[in-house]
């Protein structure tokens, strides 16, 4: 089925810039144009036609970035019948203007050509990340000497960056929450959060502190001139992101705060501006206490993030519609293609499982 399915996807990018017909892809394929768009939504979770709009409005960015072409003739070539259409989409998506987005380039999260064949365990660090790390290292070493914190995306990455020595000579935690779960209160870090997020965790509040708080000891107590965050595009980063620049407000930190975008499994980092302090207390209350999309002006890739987790929060979202009907499957096989079809959320095993076993209590 993963075959035929990997031929539909070729299928589709191939035919990407031309008006798409469901009755040439059927013909093509040798299904009913019903079958091709059933089997489609079933396997990928999503629809033929949402698929194709995202891998355009992504694709679109990539050329807006990259090259000087005039913003109508990209609209036009991703199939858009005005500048006017094709402005509101990329807003849409990404929370900023094509035009803004040309002048000032900012992290997206990324939505590339589905490969339904090649999904892979693990992650894999080659020596072309290690050297684009240090250099960017190298970089803030530069500014700010040795005065510098790194908070890491969880411990697995905290472990690989040791394992490689690539913070070398500056201070470096991991960030082990999942901020995306259960409910949180205004006060990060206070006692009250770390009650509200061990009992939403199902843990003690001794385990809790272990794993989330002690580790994050050197950025409580330590007065740094720099913090240098290493989170993923994905909702599950983008909220733990949300919470450390809303937790740097609280706490009144006044030094330099940058944000490195970086892939969980292969550790492909993009480098970003350096983010200013001012208004994630207010966003983080909107956002993860009260679930309502803010108005403020944000990051693309965090506007993005936080679409994907008031999505998540519905009973009934594109996960727990695969879920329901792939519930039948082996626990270890539905996972392996949770994992693989919606990385965009970035959830891990637990809220998966936890998902899974409502559904089937229902």
């Amino acid at each position: 089925m993963n075959n035929m399915m990997q031929e539909m996807v070729d299928w589709i990018e191939d035919h990407l810039f031309e008006d798409f017909s469901l009755e040439r892809l059927g013909n093509d394929m040798g299904y009913s144009p019903y079958y091709c768009s059933f089997k489609f939504h079933q396997v990928t979770g999503i629809s033929i036609k949402r698929y194709m709009s995202l891998r355009k409005i992504y694709l679109a960015s990539i050329e807006l970035k990259e090259t000087n072409n005039k913003i109508i003739d990209i609209a036009f070539k991703y199939g858009f019948l005005s500048q006017e259409a094709f402005s509101r989409a990329f807003k849409t998506t990404f929370g900023i203007s094509p035009n803004a987005f040309r002048k000032f380039p900012q992290p997206l999260q990324t939505y590339v050509k589905l490969n339904l064949n090649g999904i892979k365990d693990g992650f894999m660090m080659d020596i072309s990340q290690k050297l684009i790390i240090g250099a960017l290292q190298n970089k803030i070493y530069e500014q700010f000497d040795q005065d510098i914190l790194n908070i890491l995306n969880g411990q697995a990455m905290y472990e690989e960056f040791s394992k490689h020595q690539l913070m070398e000579k500056s201070d470096y935690v991991p960030f082990n929450e999942a901020m995306c779960s259960n409910d949180t209160c205004v006060s990060i870090f206070s006692d009250e959060f770390k009650k509200m997020r061990a009992s939403g965790h199902q843990v003690s509040i001794r385990d809790y502190e272990t794993v989330t708080v002690t580790p994050l000891k050197p950025l409580f107590e330590n007065k740094y001139k720099c913090i240098v965050l290493w989170l993923g595009d994905d909702m599950f980063c983008q909220m733990n992101l949300l919470t450390v620049l809303a937790f740097l407000e609280q706490e009144g930190y006044q030094g330099k705060v940058f944000f490195h975008m970086i892939k969980d499994m292969s550790y492909e980092v993009e480098e970003t501006e350096d983010i200013l302090l001012g208004g994630y207390k207010e966003i983080y209350q909107q956002v993860l206490i009260h679930h309502r999309l803010p108005e403020a002006k944000l990051m693309p890739v965090m506007y993005q993030g936080i679409k994907l987790y008031l999505e998540y929060l519905k009973e009934d979202n594109e996960i727990t519609a695969y879920i329901k009907k792939h519930v039948g499957k082996p626990l270890d096989e539905l996972l392996k293609q949770l994992f693989h079809l919606f990385p965009q959320y970035g959830l891990g095993d637990l809220q998966y499982i936890k998902m899974i076993e409502t559904i089937k209590k229902a």
